[in-house]
């Protein structure tokens, strides 16, 4: 076996790894979700920023897409919260967020060292970015989709609607950004330390 096959399978095996993580943070309570009344504190998000920033882009996109679609499939048996059986059955809703939490991080860390920024800061940048991407497509897509059945939903009125999710991003989706600031770059910066120590030896 060269040394590029066993690359790869190493990799699949990082892989494997990060989506079995993804998929007992969906099982376990609390240990992916924190249930905060109507919508969850998330911090799964964390999970798959932290593969984004060891294994790149489009790794992240996978383990994110993973995690969409278990949240998919759990809109329908065992929703987390009484709005996920009404916006998570919205695949774009669901996956396309969780998706993009890798693809933004992971290729914003890439640019970042790119312009030379030392990593530790590159990932908390990159981080942060990474969760207020979901937040805002997960909330901008309850609004485009779903602003017309914010009575029923929320019961608030329409008018009503768009200050409320702007509420939740400073409740949630700002501690989750915090929180991927600082787990995601102290939890990569040891896997990546002890990926190159292997390489070395």
């Amino acid at each position: 076996m060269n040394s590029l096959q066993n690359k790869k399978i190493k990799q699949l095996v990082v892989l494997a790894f990060f989506c079995a993580i993804i998929i007992l943070q969906n099982i376990i309570p609390f240990l992916g979700y924190i249930p905060l009344g109507p919508l969850n504190l998330t911090l799964i998000h964390i999970t798959v920023i932290v593969a984004a920033f060891v294994l790149g882009p489009l790794a992240g996109a996978i383990i994110g897409g993973a995690w969409g679609l278990i949240t998919f499939i759990r809109a329908f048996v065992w929703p987390t919260s009484p709005l996920a059986t009404i916006v998570f059955v919205n695949p774009f809703v669901a996956i396309l967020p969780r998706i993009m939490i890798g693809v933004v991080s992971g290729w914003i860390f890439s640019w970042l060292k790119n312009c030379s920024l030392k990593p530790l800061a590159a990932m908390m940048i990159s981080a942060i970015m990474g969760s207020l991407t979901n937040t805002l497509l997960v909330l901008g897509q309850i609004y485009l989709f779903y602003r017309n059945q914010s009575q029923i939903l929320y019961q608030i009125n329409t008018q009503a609607l768009l200050p409320y999710l702007l509420t939740v991003i400073g409740t949630n989706g700002i501690p989750e950004a915090v929180a991927a600031a600082i787990i995601a770059p102290a939890v990569s910066l040891a896997l990546l330390k002890n990926r190159h120590n292997q390489i070395n030896n």
